[in-house]
């Protein structure tokens, strides 16, 4: 992913989306070739030159000031997400002249948790939870995890991620009924990463594979849509309780930048807090209800499995279904 390629693609993408009507512009139709908004029109409603909006597309626009950028994303209609994607795309090649950019994600290579960050993971246990990083690679996940998403334990390492899971393992659409949404969203929250370090070579490979390998990945990320997973509900389905709706939660350590920690509750009194109750039951072994939670988190390999189907394949941390906000 080149710096002047993810820029020019995120704002001719929200050009694209729309018309001279939706800004207060009257709709000439002569000799219209361009789907959206022109760049010499974003440049009449953000105050500044066609010139200069056109180097700026281009990524070829220096010193650009935090003004400047407000007015862009004024005239593009931006929400706060996107807004400050499009500072994190500008900042990241060092372009502007506000404040520092922020630091670049983890350097490529195996992200780790504190052991409090694990013994925090095991203590949540009968709750699902799972720890990643910003690139969706799996850092750890509890019993609970386990049981509700896959096994991310039993894959190789380098194979740990929740997007590549997503799109790449059937068993995703098997507990997503709302496949589409939440893959779409996966997507979205890559975008977001990208924009934060675009020279991220982890996240490039990623990508790059997913998009050889799956064309709905292809298409999402071409769709250009940013997504934060901070909170919502989304949809879980589990051959031995069917369908739950769960809440989940993201939770960012202030002492850990890269680690996020996502945790998945049901609504008390619900029919799903009873199916997931269930399913902690069932899926529970002798070994766990002696010694208390059991590992899963990445710290001990003999930790006890669930006693669902024996499977060789990763389970994801969330994807996002709808939340307050965007």
């Amino acid at each position: 992913m080149a710096d002047h390629t993810e820029l020019r693609d995120f704002l001719t993408s929200r050009r694209a989306r729309l018309t001279p009507p939706d800004v207060g512009l009257p709709w000439h139709t002569d000799g219209r070739r361009v789907a959206g908004l022109r760049r010499e029109e974003i440049a009449v409603l953000a105050g500044v030159s066609v010139d200069y909006y056109t180097r700026l597309e281009q990524g070829r626009a220096r010193n650009v000031s935090d003004q400047v950028l407000d007015a862009v994303a004024a005239a593009l209609r931006l929400d706060d997400l996107e807004r400050r994607h499009l500072f994190d795309l500008v900042r990241t090649t060092g372009r502007t002249s506000g404040p520092s950019s922020p630091p670049p994600a983890a350097a490529a290579g195996r992200l780790r948790a504190r052991p409090g960050l694990h013994a925090l993971l095991r203590s949540l246990d009968p709750t699902p939870a799972v720890l990643h990083g910003p690139r969706l690679e799996v850092v750890a996940i509890n019993r609970m995890g386990r049981v509700l998403l896959d096994d991310f334990d039993a894959l190789p390492v380098a194979e740990r991620n929740l997007a590549r899971w997503m799109f790449l393992d059937p068993k995703a659409r098997e507990v997503y009924p709302d496949w589409e949404e939440i893959a779409e969203q996966t997507v979205a929250i890559l975008r977001v990463t990208a924009g934060r370090d675009t020279r991220d070579p982890a996240l490039s490979a990623l990508v790059g594979e997913l998009s050889t390998r799956s064309d709905e990945f292809a298409r999402y990320w071409a769709n250009y849509r940013v997504f934060q997973h901070t909170y919502g509900s989304k949809r879980f389905r589990h051959p031995a309780v069917g369908e739950m709706t769960l809440a989940y939660e993201t939770l960012h350590p202030a002492a850990d930048s890269e680690v996020y920690l996502t945790v998945y509750t049901a609504a008390e009194g619900s029919p799903s807090e009873e199916r997931l109750r269930i399913l902690s039951s069932w899926s529970a072994t002798p070994a766990d209800s002696r010694a208390g939670p059991a590992g899963g988190d990445g710290e001990a390999a003999d930790a006890p499995r669930p006693a669902g189907p024996d499977r060789s394949r990763p389970g994801t941390p969330d994807e996002p279904r709808r939340r307050p906000g965007g």
